[in-house]
């Protein structure tokens, strides 16, 4: 039997996603951080599996085979009887920003490292090329299955895997206790080689009066390669020593900013993967996002980006 060739694994949750269309009413989608990144690299062609928990219902069945159409692999999408998915409702106001609305506390994904065969994620992972996660994935899980995640990513990283991470603060995840928040990414920032944080995240964290400084604050923990979003500004690009602001190529008028942030992720580390440099990896994120910003929803339809 063929060695399966080392995959790209995404950790986190995906939800029921419900956002209102120009006629007032709401469609029904998915979507949540780390999954949307998980779709838009598959559609850059890298080997990528999600690791998550879901129910045993239709929208659970939907999701699994949104991600399948999308290439993504499902292997670690595990089934809880009797659960529901968490379901979120997007706002969108006239400049395109978005107002998010919950309904998630009994999701099945909070307990993907403490159910019954969580060993096969953790396996899974040990044989990873990559592993990505964000805050939104830490802020799911209870101490017991953050220590789980933890002590997996070290030993993963020990057999050569690499791990990046995007910061992605939302209070209302850590439901407002900021010292647990701080120490729970500190702890998870001391396993990343790739950090992707979005610099107004992390200004309301750690208060950084700059990106600048979220650089310095994050190679004190070793990481070699920072990568700092900040919106339509330059992103700022941290590796081996070297800084430089990669500017947005052409700032678009948003639609909806729902998921700019996922989807240059997926396009930074797909370069990267490919062997791009940072800089180049930043451009092409930057290009993904651009793309994103124009259309509704997390994931915008796959030709949205194709030449005609």
């Amino acid at each position: 039997m063929a060695e399966q060739k080392p995959r790209v694994i995404a950790i986190g949750e995906v939800m029921a996603e419900l956002a209102r269309g120009n006629d007032g009413r709401f469609g029904m989608t998915c979507g949540g951080d780390t999954f949307n990144t998980a779709v838009y690299l598959a559609r850059a062609g890298v080997d990528v599996a999600y690791a998550t928990a879901l129910g045993d219902d239709p929208y659970s069945d939907g999701m699994i085979a949104l991600a399948a159409a999308e290439g993504v692999k499902t292997d670690l999408m595990l089934r809880v009887p009797g659960r529901l998915p968490g379901l979120y409702i997007i706002e969108t106001d006239a400049k395109g920003e978005r107002r998010f609305r919950y309904w998630r506390g009994e999701a099945p994904a909070r307990e993907l490292f403490e159910l019954p065969d969580w060993n096969r994620v953790a396996e899974s992972m040990l044989g990873a090329k990559l592993i990505y996660f964000s805050g939104v994935t830490l802020s799911l899980y209870t101490n017991i299955g953050l220590g789980r995640l933890l002590a997996v990513i070290e030993m993963a990283r020990q057999q050569g895997a690499k791990v990046a991470f995007d910061g992605n603060f939302r209070p209302h995840g850590w439901k407002g206790d900021l010292p647990r928040t701080r120490t729970v990414f500190m702890e998870a920032l001391k396993r990343v080689d790739y950090a992707l944080p979005t610099f107004d995240d992390e200004a309301v964290l750690w208060g950084d009066p700059s990106p600048e400084a979220t650089v310095e604050r994050l190679q004190a923990f070793g990481i070699g390669e920072i990568v700092v979003k900040n919106g339509p500004n330059s992103a700022l690009v941290a590796v081996s020593g070297q800084r430089e602001h990669v500017p947005v190529p052409e700032v678009v008028q948003a639609v909806d900013t729902t998921a700019a942030g996922d989807s240059f992720n997926a396009g930074y580390l797909a370069a990267r993967l490919a062997g791009d440099s940072p800089a180049s990896a930043a451009l092409a994120g930057h290009s993904l996002a651009a793309q994103k910003v124009r259309h509704r929803g997390a994931i915008m339809p796959r030709d949205a980006g194709a030449v005609h």
